[in-house]
């Protein structure tokens, strides 16, 4: 039988300043990433099942099953596994938790991202959306810029206070920061310094009359062409980055839809996440823009993440001498 890694041996081997590393390099190199498999299990509750493989065709392949239940109450909305195998002989090498390895994972590249896109004295971040991933997006914003200050806003102020209260419990939290949920969702909107996004809304929750000039949006809760974070006025003053290109074109509702009615143009599309990590696009040009960041998820980073939790454990089984 194969070996199971669980989500807290994930957690112990996946830390933001190694995983961001890890992902730049890996946003550069020719790893094959096949548009993923997305299949409806359910009509009357939404939900949805996700095939995901991405391969290094000499080191590993990895595929990542994920199902999504938006009506979940009483338990995440996400559960996931992972598979690794070995690309020359095919041999599975591990099973692992792939909840965490899509949190830590999918906050990382966002963190990435704002690395080239966010003001560099970017210091207050907004939180919109209070579920499993949002205390995840915060500490990873927090390892690349500056921030002082977290708010934290979703429709239900109950869940938003357990979201500031696991954040406090992550260890590796830095003590200065000032944490609160916020009542007033425009007012935070128009004092944030970077937004990040991680619902499953279905209808914009953004207005781009709450924007400031030099904010930077991160949106990772859409991954349907029906859902969407934000509303036309925004995309229409952006300007617009991905993670990938195939990703976003085939699935970002805040994209396809602004495409289709016009409010966006396509060559407001500027460069994906590998564009910026090989330094083809610098980013932000000016203090002044509003950039988005648009993240769909690509398996690239979960091939990228799961080497990192096999590298650290296989070093844990290694015999000491």
């Amino acid at each position: 039988m194969i070996p199971f890694i669980s989500k807290e041996k994930v957690r112990q081997a996946l830390q933001y300043p190694e995983l961001l590393r890890a992902l730049r390099e890996a946003f550069q190199q020719e790893i094959v990433t096949p548009r993923r498999h997305a299949h409806q299990l359910s009509e009357q509750v939404n939900s949805s099942l996700l095939l995901m493989p991405a391969w290094n065709p000499s080191g590993h392949t990895g595929v990542k099953l994920v199902t999504v239940a938006p009506q979940n109450k009483d338990m995440p909305t996400v559960h996931a596994i992972f598979i690794l195998f070995d690309s020359i002989t095919g041999m599975p090498l591990t099973l692992m938790d792939g909840e965490e390895i899509t949190q830590k994972r999918t906050a990382a590249a966002s963190a990435l991202a704002s690395g080239f896109l966010s003001r560099k004295d970017s210091s207050h971040l907004l939180l919109i959306g209070n579920g499993s991933l949002a205390p995840h997006m915060a500490l990873a914003h927090c390892h690349t810029r500056p921030i002082n200050k977290i708010s934290i806003w979703g429709r239900s102020a109950e869940k938003s206070e357990h979201c500031l209260q696991t954040l406090l419990s992550f260890p590796d939290l830095p003590e200065h920061i000032n944490i609160e949920v916020s009542s007033d969702l425009a007012k935070s909107c128009k004092s944030a310094d970077i937004i990040t996004c991680a619902t499953t809304s279905r209808e914009a929750i953004v207005k781009g009359e709450w924007i400031q000039a030099g904010t930077h949006l991160d949106l990772v809760g859409g991954f349907k062409p029906d859902m969407r974070e934000v509303d036309d006025e925004l995309m229409a003053k952006a300007v617009v980055f991905v993670d990938t290109f195939a990703g976003a074109l085939a699935e970002a509702g805040d994209i396809l839809q602004t495409l289709q009615n016009g409010h966006l143009k396509k060559e407001a599309i500027v460069a994906e996440l590998a564009d910026l990590c090989s330094g083809k696009h610098t980013g932000r040009q000016s203090d002044e823009e509003i950039t988005v960041f648009k993240s769909v998820g690509t398996a690239l980073e979960d091939l990228c993440a799961a080497n990192l939790v096999w590298h650290f454990h296989s070093r844990e089984r290694t015999p000491k001498i």
